[in-house]
């Protein structure tokens, strides 16, 4: 037996255990996480700084580099987040739905764990604490298997968690992470359908394109995050330049930083020197159509490619449309379904834009940065799912059960006629 089956193995024996603790138990245990995660934070920052040294020697830079980045800030927060899971609501075994037939009897759809949960994702080790909070939580069993740049700091993370599941009577194995990091390891873990029951990667395009392509058990994407901005002529131009700054500057390599500036005609000639000031201060490179550049001369021209483009970086593409329809239809064919923004005052216009885009996150006059399980009340997420399944847009602990049927009868029968 291979040792990626007799890890996957040993995590869906732990994953019983897991799925049978009450609400307080899984509380104690997320908190005691937290607090082997705090005391720990030297040795988990001492494993990062190793990490960042080779990531660097490497040539990792931009947007992989600060996340990979740890401090003791970023590692209480990490800790934060593992409290703040548990103090939500407990999915497992909440009734979303109960009705009475004619015949008698009480159905009720009630949601379970949904087993071993496999978390694929790269220079990203706070979803190590975030993804084994949310797991753990919603009652499975979780098997990380991170990238090579934060293999020495989610060895950290990972080790400390798993003293919380010793001091609290569990087994280890309930969060595994695999040291395999072989893309032939990877596979076998994406074949294992009598074990896995659900894969979610989270990373580039390049790791989520291989994930989906040779995964057999079923995956929820995290795709990339190409989102837009539509400032409509009805916006409050203040407001909108707001959205605007604090959706691409404030952190531009995370997946629901503003990458595409949509501007109707009729204020583009009052907004686009505004923007284009705001953010020249800031840094941001802007590219943008033709008649976008009319306004704003100094900008660079875009392409098509730019329009599809995830810059995860201080780059903005620009484009100027004639009416609400034109930037709807633009969306439509450059999107990725994560996050769009509206900035207007017509409440005809949110609505057309509201029904149109079926993108995981719609919103209306707030920031691109609030598209976060944290910032929408899940607490840590486990990722943005682009995927219309069970889950859809950030999901939490709720987001990695699943309902079932549960029928309470007194002795009814189909037929009758049958009994004896």
């Amino acid at each position: 037996m291979s040792a990626i089956r007799t890890q996957a193995l040993a995590c869906r024996e732990a994953a019983r255990r897991i799925a049978v603790l009450d609400t307080a138990a899984k509380q104690r245990l997320l908190c005691d996480m937290a607090d082997a995660l705090e005391s720990q934070v030297d040795v988990v920052l001492e494993a990062n700084v190793e990490d960042m040294r080779l990531a660097m020697e490497k040539g990792v830079q931009g947007a992989m580099l600060d996340r990979l980045r740890l401090n003791v800030s970023r590692v209480q927060t990490m800790a934060a987040g593992l409290r703040e899971v548990a103090e939500l609501p407990d999915p497992v075994g909440m009734v979303t739905r109960r009705e009475t037939r004619p015949n008698g009897l009480s159905i009720e759809r009630v949601r379970v764990p949904l087993g071993v949960i496999a978390m694929i994702y790269e220079a990203r080790p706070n979803v190590t604490a975030d993804a084994a909070a949310l797991c753990l939580f919603a009652g499975n069993g979780v098997i990380l298997r991170g990238g090579s740049e934060a293999l020495q700091s989610n060895l950290a993370i990972a080790a400390a968690l798993q003293t919380a599941l010793q001091t609290n009577h569990l087994p280890a194995a309930a969060l595994t992470l695999v040291d395999d990091l072989s893309r032939e390891a990877m596979v076998e873990l994406l074949q294992l359908t009598d074990i896995v029951d659900l894969a979610i990667p989270r990373g580039g395009e390049g790791l989520i394109r291989f994930v989906a392509e040779h995964a057999r058990v079923p995956v929820i994407k995290h795709y990339k995050g190409v989102c837009h901005l539509y400032v409509d002529r009805a916006a409050d131009l203040a407001l909108a330049l707001n959205l605007l700054i604090d959706g691409k500057t404030t952190r531009p390599g995370v997946c629901n930083a503003l990458e595409t500036l949509l501007v109707h005609a009729d204020i583009a000639e009052s907004f686009l020197p505004l923007a284009a000031a705001a953010l020249s201060e800031r840094g941001v490179e802007l590219r943008g159509c033709e008649r976008s550049r009319q306004w704003v001369p100094a900008m660079k021209s875009a392409t098509d490619d730019d329009y599809a483009a995830e810059f995860l970086d201080l780059i903005l593409a620009v484009r100027m449309v004639d009416d609400l329809d034109e930037a709807i239809a633009h969306i439509q064919r450059h999107g990725s379904d994560h996050t769009e923004v509206i900035a207007s005052a017509d409440e005809a216009a949110v609505q057309r834009f509201v029904h149109a885009l079926r993108s995981a996150v719609v919103m209306v006059n707030a920031s691109s940065r609030f598209s976060d399980g944290g910032q929408l009340g899940l607490g840590a997420e486990i990722g943005i799912s682009t995927t219309r399944l069970h889950a859809y847009g950030p999901m939490g602990a709720e987001s990695l059960t699943i309902e079932r049927f549960v029928v309470r009868g007194h002795g009814q029968v189909r037929h009758p006629h049958n009994r004896v």
